[in-house]
């Protein structure tokens, strides 16, 4: 078991501007910070995040100082993710002026231009380029800004094809928090790369801190958001992962999970190897925000499968604690 000593100031203290992630992102961690925060390890060499999505928890981390000196291997499957990040890290300056365009436009056009960039630049420029640009990187920074509930989602064909959000007045470009995004990534020793979860946690063992937020488990028929790519993330890849998870566990890594509380999950995680491995599951409350339906967005249960020790679980109120179960 991993030991955590964090004071209720570290647990409650809101994050700075750099830690606030750069894409919304459907099941994005900012709301479960304050209980996934209670079990960051005291001591680790490595952070691996294999489904990177918003990094609300390598970002929180950074905002924390908790990745100094540290080597992070950052990982995803999607490549327009990659890409955008990458492009951000590496060409701040063109991304930011391609945004401010986009964001200029939107003010004169609105609902229009947004599917006008959609359908005639981004898909288009996505299935020509040979790598991703920073006018790619500007265009899905700007969907994020102003399509629905900031949600990414591909079509069979692998087509971008989120309709357009109800926005008044969207904050487009932050310039500010771009460049500190851009900074956050350029740091030593981090590592972004295009990779399956398998890739990323192969080596996982004592001294690594791995933090899994996978496209979620759906809880119900029509729950499923998990195409942020044309395959999916279906019940065999949960499979594939919960061993993945497990194997990193037994070679001494500290891990955390997060997922839906769909039965699926809760079964794969109370397994005997997952036990044998010192996971434990654990609920906790948190508000679904991407139901078309805005009276089907109220409080559910996700589960946080981990096999740190919760000791200090301060500032966390009772219920968000609750006993692990079984």
């Amino acid at each position: 078991m991993h030991a955590v000593s964090h004071t209720a100031v570290d647990a409650a203290r809101p994050a700075p501007l750099a830690g606030r992630p750069l894409l919304k992102w459907a099941g994005g961690k900012r709301q479960l910070l304050h209980a996934i925060r209670t079990l960051y390890p005291v001591r680790f060499d490595r952070y691996i995040e294999p489904f990177f999505g918003s990094g609300a928890v390598f970002f929180d981390l950074v905002a924390l100082g908790r990745l100094r000196g540290r080597r992070v291997r950052l990982a995803d499957v999607n490549p327009d993710l990659v890409g955008c990040y990458t492009m951000l890290r590496d060409r701040t300056d063109a991304v930011i002026a391609a945004l401010e365009e986009l964001a200029a436009r939107h003010r004169e056009e609105g609902e229009p231009f947004f599917y006008e960039v959609r359908d005639r630049r981004f898909n288009p420029g996505r299935a020509a380029a040979a790598g991703y640009t920073p006018e790619l990187a500007a265009m899905l920074i700007y969907l994020n800004r102003t399509g629905f509930n900031g949600l990414f989602r591909l079509n069979r064909r692998g087509e971008f094809n989120v309709p357009a959000g109800r926005y008044e007045n969207p904050r487009i470009c932050d310039p500010a928090h771009l460049r500190q995004v851009a900074e956050a990534l350029r740091q030593p020793g981090i590592l972004i790369e295009l990779a399956p979860f398998e890739a990323s946690l192969r080596d996982a063992g004592a001294g690594d801190f791995v933090y899994c937020d996978p496209p979620y488990a759906p809880v119900s028929r029509t729950a499923n958001f998990a195409s942020y790519t044309a395959e999916g993330f279906g019940p065999s890849d949960q499979r594939r992962l919960q061993a993945a998870v497990v194997a990193a566990a037994v070679r001494g890594a500290a891990v955390v999970v997060s997922n839906s509380s769909a039965p699926v999950i809760e079964a794969l995680y109370t397994e005997p190897a997952a036990r044998s491995a010192g996971l434990r599951v654990e609920r906790v409350p948190a508000r679904r925000a991407i139901n078309s339906r805005a009276a089907s967005r109220g409080p559910v249960d996700e589960l946080l499968i981990t096999n740190v020790n919760r000791r200090a679980a301060l500032g966390i109120r009772p219920r968000m604690a609750r006993a692990a179960l079984g």
